[in-house]
């Protein structure tokens, strides 16, 4: 009777190599988009139907239900690419660039909905499209951070070399997010303190609170399911890359 001391691989490591993570993730696309699907709806339901205008910005304060959901995902995203390039730099997990290749386009749309919505919403409440506030101002220089991210992504040929150069350019660019974020309280603004996610409680009353978290989740579960898809497409692409590659050098032989 022989004992197999095979060392167990981590679920890390499992999770590490593109093929096992093709396969645990593929069943997930589906029922992810069905469930955000389902939120939108929801969502959109509350915000038009089962939600009441605001005393002070009227019907104009729907706009909330997509502007907070995507200035949160612009910020969120960014974090998450930035624990990426740790993993390309620190830990080398195999994953973490297709990962951060992958969300920096998401991010950056959701970055100019952020600033599309947020415009179209400042210019009833605060009767100006921009303002040169702390808020805005580095909230759109965390777009330009992600486009600087994806011209970079294109401009090499080799991604290993691609990868090392972003990581450390998104590890840079990420003093910009708490910059985003405790903005309205360092500076003199137009942006109001936070009134959801505060110590003592939401300011907000819970006919607005609902929808927005509604909505909140939604969006959330798009980019998750958005950044699985690009994922998978990103590890089919650098597979045929590679396939092409190992061709071209059988022909030459």
């Amino acid at each position: 009777m022989s004992i197999d001391d095979t060392p167990k691989m981590s679920w890390w490591n499992r999770l590490a190599h593109p093929g096992q993570f093709l396969g645990w993730t593929r069943p997930l696309i589906w029922p992810l988009a069905g469930v955000t699907t389902a939120l939108f709806l929801l969502g959109l339901w509350f915000a038009f139907f089962n939600s009441p205008a605001d005393y002070q910005m009227g019907d104009t304060v729907r706009i909330m239900y997509v502007h907070v959901p995507t200035a949160w995902l612009s910020q969120f995203v960014y974090a998450a690419m930035a624990v990426s390039a740790l993993g390309t730099l620190v830990w080398r997990h195999p994953l973490a660039d297709v990962s951060m290749k992958a969300a920096a386009p998401l991010g950056a749309a959701f970055t100019a909905m952020a600033l599309f919505t947020g415009s179209m919403w400042g210019r009833p409440t605060w009767g100006t499209f921009w303002e040169w506030d702390g808020r805005m101002t580095s909230t759109l220089i965390l777009l330009f951070i992600y486009l600087g991210i994806v011209a970079l992504w294109r401009a090499f040929d080799d991604q290993l070399r691609a990868a090392r150069v972003v990581a450390v350019f998104t590890l840079v660019g990420a003093v910009n997010v708490p910059i985003i974020k405790f903005s309205v309280d360092w500076w003199s603004t137009l942006h109001q303190p936070a009134s959801v996610f505060r110590a003592d409680g939401p300011t907000m009353p819970g006919s607005l609170l609902t929808p927005l978290f509604v909505m909140f989740f939604a969006f959330t579960l798009l980019f998750v399911t958005l950044q699985l898809l690009a994922m998978h497409t990103e590890i089919r692409r650098r597979r045929l890359v590679t396939l092409e590659r190992r061709a071209a050098r059988g022909d030459t032989l």
